[in-house]
């Protein structure tokens, strides 16, 4: 029971940041690497990849895939967030401190590991130990 709540708010989280992105996706672009082409594009792509990872982190049934997709996900998109910190780009208009950027480190490397909890593989490698 605790797993499905912990999954559901998970969950809701992925899907309202989701939605935010096509609710305001200049936000989201400004932070996208030039290097990267097509930026609205990705903007986008990643909007729908939240929602479905938050959709299917909810479901028991989709669990176990959903939170190894979204850990590859946190993975992918953490470049963006180092291009913030290092091309001090603002983000809704505000630069962020270097604290803040460490906090954002370690809030994704959370999310990686909530990610790995609820799709069972932490407790699995735990178990391995």
């Amino acid at each position: 029971m605790l797993t499905h709540v912990l999954a559901t708010i998970y969950g809701v989280a992925f899907i309202l940041v989701g939605i935010a992105h096509f609710r305001n996706p200049q936000l989201f672009v400004e932070i996208v690497p030039p290097f990267l082409p097509f930026p609205l594009f990705l903007v986008y792509l990643t909007g729908v990849m939240e929602i479905a990872g938050g959709i299917g982190i909810i479901h028991p049934a989709s669990r176990v895939l959903a939170g190894r997709l979204l850990v590859l996900f946190l993975i992918a998109v953490f470049p963006a967030n180092l291009y913030m910190w290092f091309s001090d780009i603002p983000f809704n208009g505000t630069l962020m401190t270097a604290p803040q950027h460490v906090l954002r480190l370690a809030v994704q490397i959370g999310l990686i590991i909530a990610a790995l909890f609820l799709s069972g593989d932490l407790q699995r490698w735990a178990g391995g130990l």
